[in-house]
């Protein structure tokens, strides 16, 4: 005899084919029609043998699962499981974790990274080309991958990791260069900058630059000159620097951009490193709370060097608008689970990092250009809850598939609102 259960239901396996990610089906659609699959296909390079796995057969699983919310590679049985979404995207069968990891690192190795890399330049390329800004504000930081990993280095944060460094557009926040470093590496490339300018379409241009104080060096402040984009650049407190400060004689209350009163005061004037023009130091100044006993200054300070000729007030507005870099790493490192990484050697993380840039950049291109405007400032969380995890059950009927989804009647209808937007990129 069953006994008796607190909720009134009992549990009764099926062999129908159900989906718990119908709405998953929408963004391998979205690859298709984009061009993403194509790309793999023609540039990644071809398995070793006949009855080895093609790179689409690796990444498409790859890419689901992370969207769909998984977060180490053993999560892809979750997909192998599901026949419904399979057969739906036209899946096949789904390599094995080890072979998945077996893949990755052997990428990682080779030429897989650059070969990748090659795929979203492309597939940004084309999204620059449809997007309709004709000036972009270009964000670039660096961060950090806490991991025990045998090969991870000690960063200057004092924890063992990796420090990635990615840049985007603010206006479309597809990331438009990476890079996977070991944590202990000091500095930027220019490349992170330049890369950026060399996927644009003619009659578009990167407007203004707005970067944390790892870009405060002349090569990038005259390199950004030379592309006659407008820079806001944290600047390091060095002893000219401070010199610099301290002969402001006017400072005055900073106000938030809705006119709030701060507990800031502001200043300016005009500084000049070795190998470059002159330019502006826009300074926040505010007491602390603690005066050091080794230290008689009795201000914070927060620098920024800039060549826009707009208000110190506006310099100070536009940069903190900046925090949205912030947002788009941890959108790749939380919502898309970069902060997880599968392997002990280097080059297979640097690989998955590269797989989950794929990832993250195919959800935003689908958010920003298919998807309502009302979505359009939704996280991959929320766009997970509501177009990804939906009940769905596979039907055949004659010679067609059917996705039979449970759902309501406006989001169905939502649904197929977004498959014919989709289909136009065809």
């Amino acid at each position: 005899m069953i006994k008796q259960t607190l909720l009134n239901f009992k549990f009764k396996r099926t062999d129908e084919k159900l989906t718990p990610h119908a709405g998953a089906t929408l963004f391998t659609e979205f690859m298709l029609a984009f061009g993403v699959k194509k790309l793999i296909q023609r540039i990644m390079p071809s398995p070793g043998s006949n009855r080895g796995y093609d790179a689409w057969q690796y990444i498409h699983p790859i890419v689901l699962m992370l969207l769909a919310g998984g977060r180490h590679i053993d999560d892809l049985r979750e997909i192998a499981e599901d026949k419904a979404l399979r057969e739906s995207t036209g899946m096949g069968k789904v390599p094995s974790s080890s072979a998945v990891g077996d893949w990755i690192r052997r990428s990682g190795n080779g030429e897989g990274i650059v070969k990748l890399k090659t795929v979203i330049d492309k597939a940004n390329r084309k999204a620059l080309q449809i997007h309709e800004a004709k000036e972009y504000t270009l964000w670039s930081d660096p961060t950090i991958i806490e991991t025990e990993k045998y090969d991870a280095k000690m960063t200057y944060k004092g924890v063992k990791g990796y420090k990635p460094i990615v840049t985007a557009f603010k206006e479309l926040p597809i990331i438009v260069y990476h890079e996977f470093r070991h944590g202990n590496v000091a500095g930027v490339p220019l490349q992170a900058l330049s890369h950026a300018y060399e996927l644009l379409p003619e009659g578009t241009r990167i407007k203004h630059a707005c970067l944390d104080s790892e870009f405060y060096t002349a090569e990038v402040i005259n390199f950004l000159r030379s592309k006659d984009t407008t820079f806001s650049i944290v600047a390091d407190k060095t002893g000219a620097v401070m010199d610099a400060i301290k002969r402001i004689k006017h400072w005055r209350e900073l106000r938030t951009e809705e006119g709030i009163l701060t507990n800031r005061q502001i200043g300016e004037t005009v500084h000049v490193m070795k190998g470059t023009e002159a330019f502006r130091l826009v300074v926040q100044k505010w007491k602390k709370e603690q005066i050091d006993l080794f230290d008689s200054e009795p201000y914070c300070y927060h620098v920024i060097a800039t060549d826009r000729e707009s208000s110190a007030e506006e310099v100070v507005w536009e940069y903190n608008k900046r925090g949205q870099m912030e947002n788009i790493i941890k959108e790749l490192k939380n919502g898309i689970g970069m902060e997880s990484l599968p392997s002990g050697e280097f080059g297979g993380n640097a690989m998955w990092f590269c797989l989950g840039v794929l990832a993250y950049n195919v959800f935003v291109l689908k958010r920003e250009l298919i998807l309502p405007q009302e979505y359009k400032n939704k996280t991959i969380s929320t766009i997970r809850w509501f177009f990804i995890e939906i009940a769905g059950k596979m039907v055949k009927h004659g010679r067609r598939l059917w996705l039979h989804v449970s759902t309501t009647v406006e989001k169905f209808n939502l649904l197929l609102h977004i498959r014919k937007k989709i289909m136009a990129f065809v």
